[in-house]
C-alpha cells in the first residue's frame, strides 16, 4: 500500500537523506502574528499595572486584587493607600494644628478633603481597570495563548515523528507511516484553528482597550470636578481675606530693666576654673561604637544582600535598614526593587541601596 505524500498545507526539504516536512508560509505567518500578539499583551499588562501603581508594594497587591469581591461590595478599598489619600491626611492633620484662625490652616483642610476624594476616585479607577482590562488580558495569556503554545508544541513533536518514520519508509509498515501522517495533519489543523480564532476575534482586545480608556476618562472627569471645586473654594478664601482689614502689629511696651552696679570686671560672672577631665582607658573620643553582629553577620547559606546605605521606608510595605545590615532575599519584584526579610520584618527595598552577596536562584 502506498501512503499519500504531504498535502498542499506543507512543503518538504531534505533531512538526513529523506524529505523533511516544512510548514507552509501561511502557517508561519499566522504563527508569527500570534507570537507578536503574545508579547504585546504581556508587556502592555505589566506597564498598565506599573502605570496604575508605581509603588512596587501596592503593585503587588493590585495584581492579587480579587475584583469579584469588589463588585459584591465585600471590600471598600483595594487594600493599599493612594498617594492622594496620604497627601490629604497630611494636609488635614496640619490644618487642624494651625486652627480655625489661620487662613492657611482652613485652606489645608479644604485641600485635604479634596485629596481624600481624589483617592476614592483613584480606588475606583484601579478596580475598574483591573476588572475590565487587566483580568481579560491575563485570561488571554493564561488560557488562549497558552493553549496555542500547547498545540504548536504537540504539532512539532508529531512533525518530527512523521519525518523520522518517513526516513525509515520501507523498513516499517506503511500503516504506521500513514498514522503518523494523519496525526501530524490533525495537529496542524488544530493549531491553525486556534491561531485563526485568536487573530479573528482580536476585536475583543480592542473592546478591552476601550474599557481602559473609558475608565481613565471617568476618573479624569471626576478629578477635574473635584479640583475645580477646590480651586473655587481657595479663590473665595483669597477674596474674603483681601476684603478684611489687615490687623496691624502693635508691640507691647518694654519694661525698664535696671542693670545695677557692676561687681566684677567680667560683667558680673564669677571667674571659675573649668574642671579637668581625666583621661580614662575606658573612654576615648576616637573610639566608635561596636556594631552588634545580629544584623550584619548572618550566615551566607541563602540568597542575601548587604546594605550599602541607610534606607528609610517612605511607603507602606517597604523595608527599612541601616548600612551594613545583611538582608535575606526572598523575591525580585522588577529590575529596580527586591523583596527581603530583616529581623523578622518583610518588605520591599531598592536594588541600588544594596550589594548582592548570594543571588536569588534563576
Amino acid at each position: 500500500m502506498q501512503v499519500a505524500g504531504p498535502g498542499p498545507c506543507f512543503t518538504s526539504s531534505k533531512v538526513g537523506g529523506a524529505e523533511g516536512t516544512k510548514l507552509d508560509d501561511d502557517f508561519k505567518e499566522m504563527e508569527k502574528k500570534v507570537d507578536v500578539t503574545s508579547k504585546a499583551v504581556t508587556e502592555v499588562l505589566a506597564r498598565t499595572i506599573e502605570y496604575l501603581q508605581p509603588n512596587p508594594a501596592s503593585r503587588a497587591k493590585l495584581t492579587m486584587l480579587n475584583t469579584v469581591s469588589k463588585i459584591r461590595g465585600q471590600v471598600k478599598n483595594p487594600g493599599y493607600p493612594q498617594s492622594e489619600g496620604l497627601l490629604g491626611e497630611c494636609m488635614i492633620r496640619h490644618g487642624k494644628e494651625l486652627g480655625g484662625e489661620s487662613n492657611f490652616g482652613d485652606a489645608l483642610l479644604d485641600a485635604g478633603e479634596s485629596m481624600k476624594r481624589l483617592a476614592e476616585v483613584k480606588d475606583s479607577l484601579d478596580i475598574e481597570v483591573k476588572q475590565n482590562f487587566i483580568d481579560p488580558l491575563q485570561n488571554l495569556c493564561e488560557k488562549d495563548l497558552k493553549e496555542i503554545q500547547h498545540h504548536l508544541k504537540k504539532l512539532e513533536g508529531r512533525r518530527l515523528d512523521f519525518d523520522y518514520k518517513k526516513k525509515r519508509q520501507g523498513k516499517i509498515p506503511d500503516e504506521e507511516l500513514r498514522q503518523a501522517l494523519e496525526k501530524f495533519e490533525e495537529s496542524k489543523e488544530v493549531a491553525e484553528t486556534s491561531m485563526h480564532n485568536l487573530l479573528e476575534t482580536d476585536i475583543e482586545q480592542v473592546s478591552q482597550l476601550s474599557a481602559l480608556v473609558d475608565a481613565q476618562l471617568d476618573y479624569h472627569r471626576q478629578a477635574v470636578q473635584i479640583l475645580d471645586e477646590l480651586a473655587e473654594k481657595l479663590k473665595r478664601r483669597m477674596r474674603e481675606a483681601s476684603s478684611r482689614p489687615r490687623r496691624e502689629y502693635k508691640p507691647k511696651p518694654r519694661e525698664p530693666f535696671d542693670l545695677g552696679e557692676p561687681e566684677q570686671s567680667n560683667g558680673g560672672f564669677p571667674c571659675t576654673t573649668a574642671p579637668k577631665i581625666a583621661a580614662s582607658s575606658s573612654f576615648r573620643s576616637s573610639e566608635k561604637p561596636i556594631r552588634t553582629p545580629s544584623r550584619s553577620m548572618l550566615p551566607l547559606d541563602q540568597p542575601s544582600c548587604k546594605a550599602l546605605y541607610d534606607f528609610e521606608p517612605e511607603n507602606d510595605g517597604e523595608l527599612g535598614f541601616r548600612e551594613g545590615d545583611v538582608i535575606t532575599l526572598t523575591n525580585q519584584i522588577d529590575e529596580n526593587w527586591y523583596e527581603g526579610m530583616l529581623d523578622g520584618q518583610s518588605g520591599f527595598f531598592p536594588l541600588s541601596y544594596v550589594e548582592v552577596l548570594v543571588p536569588l536562584p534563576q
